[in-house]
């Protein structure tokens, strides 16, 4: 055993969350699916496909009216 090693001490939010793990054991697997819904949404493909095709070329100056 070292002379510096400091005894075993976990905070209070610490034990919190091990006791709200105990007490819910699904709380991760909840959690994931929650950000799932909210920052992995479903890409739609074909979608994508469209908006690409719809794209128009835009001009070297932006602010140029006339394309002479």
């Amino acid at each position: 055993m070292s002379i510096f090693r400091r005894p075993d001490y976990t905070s209070e939010t610490t034990q919190f969350i091990e006791q709200l793990k105990e007490k819910r054991p699904t709380l991760e697997a909840e959690q994931l699916a929650g950000r799932a819904l909210l920052w992995e949404p479903k890409v739609d493909r074909s979608a994508q496909e469209e908006y690409r095709e719809g794209r128009v070329a835009q001009n070297p100056y932006v602010y140029q009216t006339n394309n002479k």
